[in-house]
C-alpha cells in the first residue's frame, strides 16, 4: 500500500485547555506512524473563511455535519472580531501507509454520544444535543480529513498560507503581554522519537503544568552544524570540568594498577593535558546524539545537511517561563531529577534526558535563532506529495 499523507488540526479550545500534548500523543501511539511535521497557524480571515467554504463544498457524507463543521470553523479559527488577534490553531502531517483513515480512526467519527477514552474525541470533545436532537454544544477537539481527496484539498489550501499565517503566533488572543513575560525554548530529544510512542505528548503534557502558552512548534532534524553552535558553549564547560575528573581518576589507575602513589600535582598536569580531551570527545557525543553524526568525521560542506535524528522544538510564552519550564524538566542528572518531572519520568543519564529547555531568555532567543522554530516545512511536504502550485 502506497504511503500517504495525513494531516490533523488541534482546534484553538483543545490547545488553551492544554490538551496539545494528549493530541500528540494518542495520535503518534494509536496510528504508529511518523510524525513529519508541526507547525502553529495564527489563520486568517481569508484562510477560515475559504476553509469554511471548502467544507461546504465537499462531498461530505452528511450535509449536516459539514454545515456544522462549516459554522464551528468560521466561530472558532476566525481572528477575534474586537481585536483582530488570531486564534493558535497546529497542523501536524504524519506519513505512512494508510494514513488518512489511521489519523481519523485515532480522532473519531463525527457523531453524538463522544463517551469514554477510545478515540480523541470520545476524551477531548463534546457533542451535546437536546431532547430534539439539535446540536447545543460541538467541540471536536481536533479536525481531520475523511478522505485521501479530501486531505489533498485542505492541504493545498493551508499551504498557500503556511508563510502569511503560520510560525510564531506570539500575539494570539489568549497569549499574555505583560511586564515579567518570557519566551522560552523547549527542544524534546531524539531518544522520544525512536519509534511512534506516547512520549512526546506526555512530556508536553507534564509541562502544560506551567499555564504557558505554546505559540511556535516544529518537528525537525538538526543539522551538525546546528548542533555545533547549539551547545557550543557546553564544549568549553566540558573541557574545563574533565581536566579534575580526568585527572583523579587517572591518579586512582596508576595506582590500583602500578602501586604508584600520585600527587595532587601530577594528578592535575594529566588533568589539564587529557582532560580537553576528554571534554571534546563527550562534546561529540553530544552532537552525535542530536543528529546522528560525528561532526569530526562529517566534511565541512556536509554540516549543512539534516541529521537523522528527530526533534521536535516548542516556543513557550508567559510570565517567568524560562524559570517555570526548567523547574518542571528537572536537573540535568535524571537521578537527581524530583519525581513528577519530566527528567525523572523520561530521563535516562545526564545527555540522554528527554528535553533541552534555554536557562536564560537570552539564551532562549539564542537557541531560537539556530532552530528557526518559523522555518516552514510544511509546504515543502504538501510539494512532495502533491506537487507545488
Amino acid at each position: 500500500m502506497a504511503s500517504e499523507l495525513a494531516f490533523a488540526f488541534i482546534n484553538p479550545y483543545t490547545i488553551a485547555k492544554s490538551r496539545t500534548g494528549g493530541v500528540i500523543g494518542r495520535l503518534m501511539s494509536r496510528t504508529g506512524l511518523e510524525l513529519v511535521a508541526a507547525r502553529m497557524f495564527g489563520p486568517s480571515r481569508e484562510l477560515t473563511a475559504r476553509y469554511a467554504d471548502s467544507l461546504l463544498a465537499s462531498s461530505q457524507a452528511d450535509q449536516q455535519f459539514a454545515q456544522l463543521l462549516s459554522d464551528y470553523v468560521r466561530q472558532n479559527y476566525m481572528p477575534d472580531s474586537v481585536t483582530g488577534k488570531r486564534r493558535r490553531v497546529v497542523m501536524l502531517l504524519f506519513e505512512g501507509e494508510n494514513a488518512i483513515q489511521k489519523v481519523r480512526e485515532a480522532t473519531g467519527h463525527l457523531r453524538a454520544g463522544w463517551v469514554g477514552g477510545e478515540t480523541i474525541r470520545d476524551t477531548y470533545g463534546d457533542f451535546i444535543v437536546d431532547e430534539n436532537g439539535a446540536v447545543r454544544y460541538f467541540e471536536p477537539a481536533v479536525l481531520v480529513a475523511p478522505s485521501v481527496e479530501r486531505a489533498a484539498t485542505v492541504l493545498r489550501l493551508w499551504a498557500e498560507y503556511t508563510a502569511t499565517d503560520g510560525g510564531m503566533v506570539d500575539t494570539a488572543n489568549d497569549v499574555t503581554e505583560s511586564e515579567g513575560v518570557q519566551t522560552t525554548l523547549v527542544l524534546i530529544k531524539p531518544d522520544n522519537f525512536r519509534f511512534p510512542s506516547v512520549r512526546p505528548g506526555h512530556i508536553i503534557d507534564l509541562l502544560s503544568r506551567s499555564g504557558l502558552r505554546i505559540v511556535g512548534l516544529r518537528k525537525f532534524c538538526m543539522t551538525v552544524a546546528q548542533a555545533e553552535e547549539f551547545y557550543g558553549p557546553v564544549r568549553a564547560n566540558l573541557r574545563e570540568k574533565f581536566k579534575s575528573i580526568v585527572g583523579h581518576q587517572a591518579g586512582e589507575v596508576l595506582q590500583r594498577e602500578l602501586g604508584m602513589q600520585v600527587s595532587e600535582d601530577l594528578k592535575a598536569t594529566i588533568g589539564e593535558n587529557l582532560g580537553p580531551q576528554m571534554g571534546d570527545q563527550k562534546f561529540e557525543d553530544v552532537v552525535r546524539f542530536m543528529t546522528g553524526y560525528l561532526p569530526s568525521q562529517v566534511a565541512e560542506a556536509d554540516k549543512a545537511k539534516l541529521g537523522s535524528e528527530n526533534c521536535l522544538a516548542l516556543i513557550y510564552k508567559g510570565m517567568s517561563a524560562v524559570e517555570k519550564i526548567r523547574y518542571l524538566l528537572g536537573p540535568t542528572d535524571p537521578a537527581k531529577a524530583q519525581p513528577g518531572s519530566v527528567r525523572r519520568e523520561f530521563g535516562s543519564d545526564i545527555m540522554v534526558n528527554a528535553a533541552h529547555a534555554s536557562d536564560s531568555p537570552e539564551n532562549a532567543a539564542r537557541e531560537m535563532k539556530i532552530v528557526d522554530v518559523g522555518r516552514d516545512t510544511i509546504k515543502e511536504w504538501v510539494e512532495k506529495y502533491y506537487g507545488s502550485q
